[in-house]
């Protein structure tokens, strides 16, 4: 018997706003909200709350906050390993219930090496949280609507880190950094309160759609009982996801750059205020929290590697934009003032700039998630989950290094060379097709 979509069922403003059906999900959204919430805690957190509280030097703990995350890279792989015995749910709520650990020992930690210790916990629980809820989102929704859910949850994502960013930033003007201890206690018990609601959720494996190709011509197995043609459809899959990963990274990239890159640039290269981040921020907050769901339902292309391809396009034009201020013809001199007419010209081109990044990221982010788990017939297994989040841990780590090495040997550097990145990674998303199933002609 047939059956109405969801897409049908849902009423007509949901529709337009290209909301996926939500009811019967509420404890998988309150989940992915309140762990958005105490990511967005952290943010503001975890330095200050070292040199600030601990007293520790800037420098030294910058560095141990980069061990720890270094160390916990692996974890993406042992969580897939994890995921494919026990299911994705039990690595999420493992992950949240390990965030919870680590954040709970911020509270003790007061050397060096504690800040490392507790940054490979933390992260690793970062790192298994985004290994396997990629896949849980393929076991808790249907086939058709998983762009709109990775969509959806993009915008929750950000949602929930701009409400804990300025909770943590309202406690910090109200109390004083005295309330960076209590901060830290509450985000402990926001990641316990998320493992709680994604304990309870109910979760059906996805069906294994028929991708494997068969042909017409008779087939040779392999002394191992595989034939030649299923190695090499293998191959190719395990090419194309590679392909994949290695067009994820100037995504990765990009979005380290919103958070490491843009605060040295405006004021190093510019000479704007402090604030001027802050604001570019909080504009890529409100853009992707407010429209990725309409744009991924009424604007991007279908295709997953086609809304790719554009979006890296529109993401090299954000890049190009981001070096207009810095230009020869517009010189910027950070000692000195700025002159109102350059600062008002750095304004224009910086916001052109975070708009075309804002629209990138929701072309971007849910046509990535979408492939990372339907490019191939394992893609959404443990290790390819783990290979995929690798990509995202590694250039989350390298991007703190790489931008500010390339920042001080020019202001345009940084920006060209992700341009350069992106506009390579767009010529390669043609290629990222999803298996389509080839059926065996019958003889006349």
């Amino acid at each position: 018997m047939n059956t109405v979509t969801g897409a049908r069922r849902r009423p007509g403003t949901a529709a337009r706003l290209g909301v996926p059906p939500l009811r019967g999900h509420g404890r998988f959204i309150t989940g992915n909200l309140i762990d958005s919430l105490g990511n967005g805690m952290l943010l503001p957190l975890g330095l200050l709350y070292f040199t600030d509280v601990r007293g520790l030097p800037a420098a030294q703990v910058g560095m141990a906050m980069t061990v720890g995350q270094a160390v916990a890279l692996p974890v993406t792989f042992l969580a897939g390993r994890l995921m494919d015995r026990t299911g994705p749910r039990t690595v999420v709520v493992a992950a949240n219930v390990l965030s919870a650990v680590g954040f709970t020992l911020f509270l003790f930690a007061d050397r060096l090496w504690h800040v490392a210790v507790v940054h490979v916990v933390v992260q690793a629980g970062i790192n298994m949280y985004f290994t396997a809820q990629r896949t849980l989102i393929t076991y808790v929704t249907e086939p058709g609507e998983r762009r709109a859910w990775f969509a959806f949850t993009g915008s929750l994502r950000n949602v929930g880190l701009a409400a804990g960013s300025a909770a943590a930033a309202g406690a910090l003007v109200v109390f004083g950094k005295g309330s960076l201890w209590w901060l830290i206690a509450v985000d402990a018990a926001t990641y316990l309160l998320a493992a709680l609601c994604f304990a309870t959720l109910r979760t059906t494996p996805p069906g294994s759609p028929a991708t494997a190709v068969v042909s017409v011509v008779p087939v040779v197995p392999e002394p191992d009982g595989t034939s030649a043609d299923e190695c090499a459809t293998r191959a190719g899959h395990t090419r194309r996801y590679l392909l994949l990963v290695a067009v994820n990274l100037p995504y990765v990239l990009a979005q380290a750059a919103l958070s490491v890159l843009v605060a040295l640039y405006t004021t190093r290269a510019l000479g704007l205020p402090a604030s001027a981040a802050s604001v570019l921020f909080v504009v890529n907050t409100v853009i992707v929290s407010g429209c990725s769901t309409v744009i991924t339902a009424h604007v991007a292309p279908k295709a997953p590697r086609r809304a790719v391809a554009a979006g890296y396009l529109v993401m090299a034009a954000g890049m190009g934009a981001f070096m207009l201020p810095a230009m020869p013809a517009m010189p910027a001199m950070p000692a000195m003032p700025v002159p109102p007419a350059l600062a008002v010209t750095a304004w224009g081109a910086l916001v052109a700039a975070i708009v075309l990044f804002s629209v990138a990221e929701i072309l971007l982010g849910p046509a990535l998630s979408e492939l990372s788990v339907s490019l191939t017939p394992d893609a959404a297994g443990g290790f390819t989950q783990g290979l995929y989040q690798f990509s995202w841990a590694l250039g989350m780590v390298a991007a703190p290094a790489l931008f500010t090495l390339l920042l001080e040997a020019g202001p345009l550097l940084p920006w060209g060379a992700e341009a350069v990145a992106c506009l390579i990674a767009a010529a390669a998303a043609p290629a990222l097709r999803t298996p389509t199933r080839h059926r065996r002609r019958k003889p006349r």
